[in-house]
């Protein structure tokens, strides 16, 4: 049988079409004679996978502790709520912690579930100033070649204003490696700087830095300027609306990236959790620490793109800063239906609810 899988009746931007992957792969959108294995859409809609790029955890685990085994759980909670590509996000600790948990081979873990490319490093090159829910024990100010000896990191969360920041920029910058203003206290001059040598986004935008003010308009109106991404998580709780859709307007679909931030309760429910090292109290749905932080979300990637509906961003944008902008922020060929690109998608009803995800490799369907 030909090795080509036609899926069938999906509706595409508002058109009924049919699309054809091959070798994980999409090979061609638009109704076909191709054939081979075929799946009946049966005229729901078809978006690409969602790609979260700064996720902590869920259900009960934590990128920090995660074993083989529970990291191959968290990947399969993360593909059933949508999610195809992951960045598991580490957490400030010591150096020796980071570098057990991004070299001991998660990214290599079997083949259900969603797709892992590389980890988020979100601290310890940050400002206590604006720690968060980051453990202050173990900040620390960049070093380039400490952070050069680390494997699998494909983004990095930095405080610009630090000392060693523009080195690990500039170096980040030429390896290809996605660099991240965030938990900050840098005005809009350093931040612009930052940008020029090679910075590309904010982490968590309006969370852990300073506000953008009409005459001190910060990291924000640097990024702004600057063409950088803002990253945002849009789970009604960080964030007001209003913020979500100045945001909006100010970076659009095409710059503006959803995030969950989740976190181990992310899956559960309520009650007493640790995080970072850190005593995390989870209360309707809200996670804080004992000084009252807000500690991650307890959302899913989806979760936020509902959100963004409800706020009244189009649906179609905001599947979009869930899937092909964050892709193209991290340079992957993903987040799209389109020839060419990875044949990751998910499937919702005419009320936009989760059916299901497909992650189509070599595998029958």
């Amino acid at each position: 049988m030909d090795d080509y899988k036609i899926l069938k009746n999906a509706l595409v931007d508002g058109a009924l079409t049919d699309v054809v992957v091959r070798a994980g792969k999409i090979v061609s959108v638009g109704k076909t004679s191709t054939t081979g294995e075929f799946l009946d859409i049966k005229g729901n809609h078809l978006f690409p996978g969602l790609i979260d790029i700064h996720s902590h955890g869920c259900i009960g685990y934590d990128t920090m502790d995660a074993l083989p085994r529970q990291m191959a759980e968290m990947r399969r909670f993360m593909k059933t709520n949508g999610v195809t590509t992951w960045f598991p996000t580490t957490m400030t600790a010591p150096m020796s912690e980071i570098d057990r948990v991004t070299s001991q081979g998660l990214l290599d873990i079997g083949e259900e579930g969603c797709d892992i490319v590389g980890f988020h490093m979100e601290g310890p090159y940050i400002n206590a100033k604006y720690k968060g829910a980051q453990n202050e024990a173990y900040i620390k100010n960049p070093s380039a070649e400490e952070f050069g000896a680390l494997e699998g990191i494909k983004m990095v969360t930095v405080a610009p204003e630090l000392e060693g920041s523009e080195e690990l920029i500039s170096r980040c910058a030429e390896k290809g490696i996605t660099v991240a203003l965030g938990h900050t206290d840098c005005d809009f001059d350093c931040a612009e700087k930052a940008f020029s040598a090679g910075a590309k986004c904010l982490t968590h935008t309006f969370n852990a830095m300073p506000p953008m003010l009409h005459r001190a308009p910060g990291p924000i109106g640097a990024a702004l300027l600057s063409d950088g991404y803002a990253q945002v998580i849009c789970d009604g709780e960080h964030i007001h609306r209003a913020a979500i859709m100045a945001l909006y307007r100010m970076f659009g679909a095409d710059r503006m990236v959803f995030i969950s931030d989740s976190m181990q309760a992310t899956g559960l429910g309520d009650g007493n959790y640790v995080f970072g090292g850190l005593d995390i109290t989870v209360k309707n749905g809200i996670a804080r620490t004992e000084s009252g932080a807000l500690a991650g979300s307890t959302t899913t990637l989806y979760g936020c793109v509902k959100k963004a509906i409800e706020f009244g961003i189009p649906v179609n944008d905001a599947f979009k800063m869930a899937s092909e902008t964050p892709a193209n922020l991290m340079g992957l060929k993903k987040g799209k239906i389109a020839v060419g690109y990875a044949s990751e998608f998910i499937v919702l009803d005419k009320d936009y609810n989760l059916i299901d995800t497909l992650v189509l490799k070599g595998e029958q369907i």
